[in-house]
Order: C-alpha cells, then structure tokens, then sequence
C-alpha cells in the first residue's frame, strides 16, 4: 500500500463569508493534509469559528470553495459534513442534557431501523469503549446533565471520535481540562494523527499549539495572516505577531503580602449537602486567593455555595467580618455585593437572547434605577468604558450576544461584573476561550481590581494562569482543602507544591 500521509484530503479556498454589516471572511485558505494536526488560530472574532461552521455544513460561503480529495464539494447541513468523515468538538458544549451520555455518544445512530427498538444495551456498549478510549470512567447511562462541564468536553469527544471522522476540528478542546486529562487527550491525538486522521485545532493556549501541532494557520481580521504554514521554526512570539501584529507583554508582577489587611470573606468550618466539608478559607481585601485543584475537586461547588445556590450545613461564612447567610444568587449579588464569573457562560454568565448592553449592565440594573424607571443612556455609561476595555468585538451594543463569538461573549460576561463594583469577586475559569491579547487585558483587570481593594477568587486549571494572577493558592481535592501556598512566581517550584498538596490528599 502506498504511504498517502501528507496528501492533502480537505481544503477551503478563497472562501468569503458576509453578514450584514460584518466581513467575517474575506478570501480565506487553508489546507488539511492526512495525518497532521493543524493549528487555527486568530483573535477572537477574526473568523476561526465562522472557517468551521464553513468547514462542518453549519454556513455556506459566498465565495470560494471546499474541496475533500482535491473534489468541490457543496456542504447543504452538518450531515453532510459527516457523510464526507468530518467530525467537530465544539468548544461550546452540544450536547442533550436530557439524554444519557451513551445515547448524545451514538445520536447519530440512534432509531436508525424505523420498526426496531432502540438496543439500548448495545449503544451503551459501544459508548463504552469509546469512553474506554479516552479514559473515561463514566456510566454510559447517566445523564449528562448530571456530569461536570469538563466531562461534558471529553463526552464531546468520544462522540465526534465515535463518527469515525477522517477530518477532525477540535474547537478550544482542553478549554475545561485539567493538566493530567491534557496530557492524556494529546497522547489520543497523536495515536489518531499516526492512523491517519487529518486535525484542525483551535486553541488560544500557544504552549499547546507548539507541543502538538505541525502545520498553522492563522487569522487576522478576518483574513489569512499566514496560510498552513510548517510550524518547524516558528516561536511564541512569531505566532503571537501573525495573531496581533505586535509582541506579545508579559508583565513583571511582584509578589504581595496581604496578611495584614482586612478580611473580606471567611469559611469557618464550613460544610454543604454537595460533600464539602471542614473548609477553612480567607480572601483579604485587594488579594486574589487562587483555588486550584482537579476536576471534580468541588472548586465550582464550593463557589455556588458562597454564591447561595447551595446552603452551608455547618460552619459560619462571615463577610467583611460579620456572619451571614446568603440564601440566594440575588441577595449575593445586590445585598453583599458578590460577584460570579462562571465557566458556563451560556448557561449562567449571559441571557443569549438579549443584547450587549442588557447583559453587560444587567448587574447594575438596580442600582441605576430611580422610581422604577432606567433608560439605556444610564446604563450605557456606566457599562460601555468596561465594553470597550474589553474590546468586545460587536456591530453595535444592540447586537444579541449569542451572536457573538464565544471569546467576545466572555468579555461581556467579565465587564457586567466589572460595571457592579462587587467587593468579592469569584472568577471561575475565566479564560476559557479567550485570545491572548484578551486574557493579558483580563489578567490586567483583575490585578488593578485587586489594586483598588477587591477580592478575588480565582478558580482556573491553567496553571500558567494561576501562578501569574494569585498572591496564595490554595488547593483543594475530593471537596476537602489540601492546604496553602504564597505564591513565589517560580513556575517550577509552585506546579511542583500544588501537585504535591493533590497528591497529599489522594495518599490521605
């Protein structure tokens, strides 16, 4: 048999793609060779995810054409796509919440036979092994609205595996992963690479881009800044100049020392009916406090329950000194002045349906408010400077924000809380999907808060991100608290106390 690896198997040329007021894509090319794993990458809003909805059936171009096997071809829907072997993860979750993890894994397949019952022994069987594949210990037959958002990725996964894709596009696919289930995807996408199945990855974390990728292609404004180009060669700043035409600047943070100042929130033994238990936590006044920990640790849960979502069973939370009971989201928000970034930003960082400015001044609502009566103008000052610092990639501030790019949509779901003034503010992996100029802003935001008194809590599985933002980091595992660090700001010293404290409770 001859080696075909390397021939090119898909293509886009000189494809355009308008919308009304917006240039999306305008004579864009990239090429897919079997057997590589090719990087996409490109602020937000220069046109990565329009290339694959392009590329999946999802949009049709105006301009240009596809070709798999060097043959035109015209993709009317998502299954056509995947007639013609083309898979897709796609960075926000698509998944039937309703469903079993077995069933959204071979939905495909489901009720293929109009006259025979669903083998639903046998559908999770199969899902089985593609769980197997990926490492999954995960019941087939739990639904997926019961799994963590970082299992819904990998769920994700298995699905688009499961399809048998000759043409796999991977949209942000480690966004929700911890470090250990990045190192294990990556060995699965090498194996796949070496049998032959052709990659396009999506990341904004360039280290990953660099690790595993072989070919690049980036996008800027909405055109090629450079076209599958040889990844061989090419360092960090190369890549951070095609993507924003300009270096990259890393700050020279310095460690602080914020055990003088007031506190802002304190945990005292506290227990929740989620598993917590004997939790002793404090963020002072202008300190960000990381919580690092692996997925299914209880970071998230444990913010809800902050947030009220999830009442504590025992011990005391007291802010700024005083005991309290927060009994739900609002009286977080409006009566101690608390504020969430969530990781999920479609489901609880953003009303999808609404506009820029709705969502972004949402938090502000009550405040701005005299008589009953708010107008836009109102709002509209006090958001837009936050909108705008964000650089929010929007035709106008009426624009619905689930017509946004993803990473724009997480600007919008970070400057409502910037627009509120909380006095803690949780930041649950804020990151996620967001370019590298974007996240520099972000990180820079978050540390003049700080500045300016703020609390934060940082929850993030980047651990570049962690060690760069928090003044003490403190780790937690199976819904317990590990213990604590200050940061130093030496990458290796602290990865290597955060595994340790991870791996002191796992022995425990």
């Amino acid at each position: 048999m001859p080696d075909t690896k390397g021939e090119i198997v898909f293509q886009a040329r000189g494809v355009s793609k308008f919308f009304p007021g917006v240039k999306a894509l305008e004579g864009v090319s990239i090429s897919l060779t079997k057997g590589s794993i090719h990087a996409l990458l490109g602020e937000n809003g220069a046109g990565k995810s329009t290339l694959i909805k392009l590329i999946t059936g999802v949009l049709r171009p105006d301009e240009g054409e596809l070709l798999v096997d060097g043959k035109p071809v015209t993709l009317l829907s998502t299954r056509d796509a995947i007639a013609m072997g083309i898979g897709v993860v796609h960075q926000e979750r698509n998944l039937i919440t309703r469903f079993s993890v077995g069933e959204n894994i071979m939905l495909e397949r489901l009720g293929a036979h109009l006259f025979k019952p669903i083998d639903y022994a046998g559908i999770n069987a199969e899902a089985r092994r593609w769980l197997d594949v990926l490492g999954l210990d995960i019941d087939p037959s739990t639904p997926v609205s019961q799994l963590s958002v970082a299992k819904m990725q990998l769920v994700e996964i298995a699905k688009a595996l499961s399809l048998r894709s000759r043409v796999l596009l991977l949209d942000e696919p480690t966004a929700s992963l911890t470090p250990h289930e990045t190192v294990a995807l990556f060995a699965l996408l090498k194996k796949l690479r070496d049998e032959g199945v052709s990659m396009l990855f999506v990341s904004h974390k360039l280290e990953e881009v660099q690790e595993i990728c072989d070919q690049v292609t980036v996008l800027r404004d909405g055109r090629n800044a450079c076209d599958s180009r040889p990844m061989a060669g090419l360092g960090r700043q190369d890549l951070v100049r095609l993507m924003i035409g300009r270096s990259e600047q890393i700050p020279d943070w310095k460690p602080r020392d914020h055990a003088g100042a007031p506190p802002v929130l304190e945990l005292e033994g506290v227990a929740t009916p989620l598993g917590h238990r004997d939790i002793d936590l404090t963020v002072r006044r202008g300190e960000i406090v990381g919580l690092y920990g692996l997925v299914g640790a209880g970071r998230t849960e444990l913010a809800k329950s902050i947030m009220g979502q999830y009442p504590a069973t025992a011990g005391t939370i007291k802010l700024e000194g005083r005991p309290v009971q927060v009994t739900s989201v609002g009286q977080a928000i409006h009566t101690h002045r608390i504020g969430y970034v969530s990781e999920d930003r479609k489901q609880e960082g953003l009303i999808l349906l609404h506009s820029v400015l709705d969502n972004a001044g949402i938090t502000i609502w009550r405040k701005l408010a005299r008589f009953g009566l708010l107008t836009d103008r109102k709002v509209r000052a006090a958001a837009e400077p936050h909108i705008r610092k964000l650089e929010v990639r929007t035709p106008s501030l009426q624009q619905t924000v689930g017509n946004l790019s993803g990473g724009n949509q997480q600007k919008i779901s970070v400057a409502k809380w910037l627009a509120a003034g909380v006095k803690l503010l949780i930041v649950d992996e804020p990151s996620v999907g967001i370019d590298i100029k974007t996240k520099a802003y972000l990180h820079e935001l978050l540390r003049e808060l700080s500045d300016t008194g703020t609390a934060i809590l940082l929850i993030t599985s980047d651990m570049p991100e962690m060690i760069a933002l928090a003044d003490r980091i403190v780790v937690m595992n199976d819904y317990r608290l590990a213990g604590g660090l200050h940061n130093s700001r030496d990458y290796d010293s602290m990865s290597e106390g955060i595994m340790n404290l991870i791996h002191k409770v796992d022995a425990a």
